[in-house]
């Protein structure tokens, strides 16, 4: 499925000490980006946060929360694709099949 979406990170929330050296002087902040299925009272349906490691998942440490956004353009193809989808697993399903 094809999305675009427009979001924004607040700098200021960036543990600068994450950021690690990349190839050719590249610098680079990982990050999780969270798309939600319902939007919430502001109409953003994205959430972006930093990349936890598994030791702090395995203790429950929370998220740390940098930006937010939404999703400004879906493709057609993917609903169409998703309709269709349901609608073999239909057929499959159905004991009226013919044979």
């Amino acid at each position: 499925m094809a999305q675009i979406i427009s979001a924004s990170i607040d700098l200021n929330k960036i543990d600068k000490s994450k950021i690690k050296p990349g190839k050719d002087g590249a610098k680079y902040y990982n990050i999780q980006i969270i798309v939600n299925d319902e939007p919430n009272k502001y109409g953003q349906d994205v959430s972006i946060s930093e990349n936890q490691t598994k030791e702090q998942r395995d203790v429950g440490e929370k998220k740390k929360y940098i930006g937010n956004g939404k999703t400004v353009w879906k493709s057609q193809a993917s609903i169409n694709q998703s309709a269709n989808a349901s609608e073999h697993n239909d057929v499959v399903g159905s004991d009226s099949l013919p044979f």
